[in-house]
């Protein structure tokens, strides 16, 4: 799958990592106001920072690209307008993003039953 040259949008707020298809589209119709079956990028980052989701389209179904660091945080940009909720960055910066930055381990949050 070939995703040079695609839109790439990345929501500036953290969301809940447990979303699926279903959510993350509904973020992308309701937030970013652009329909999530065409063929773009659409970037989440979780609440700790240290995961994310890419949403795309392939033209036969849904792909969700999940992403965990072993150490540091993916860094978002910043907002340029008052309630900018998305921005659209260009490949080289999503590579950036999508590389994560840091070298200290992520502390994993131990589960016990």
């Amino acid at each position: 799958m070939n995703w040079m040259g695609l839109p790439i949008y990345v929501a500036l707020e953290p969301v809940d990592m447990r979303m699926g298809y279903d959510r993350l589209g509904g973020m992308v119709r309701e937030c970013m106001r652009i329909e999530p079956r065409t063929r773009a990028l659409f970037v989440f980052v979780g609440k700790r920072g240290h995961t994310m989701k890419v949403l795309t389209w392939d033209g036969s179904g849904d792909v969700i690209i999940n992403k965990r660091l072993d150490c540091g945080r993916f860094e978002l940009p910043v907002a340029t307008a008052h309630g900018q909720q998305h921005v659209m960055v260009s490949d080289a910066l999503f590579a950036a993003i999508f590389g994560g930055n840091g070298t200290r381990p992520n502390k994993r949050k131990r589960i016990t039953h």
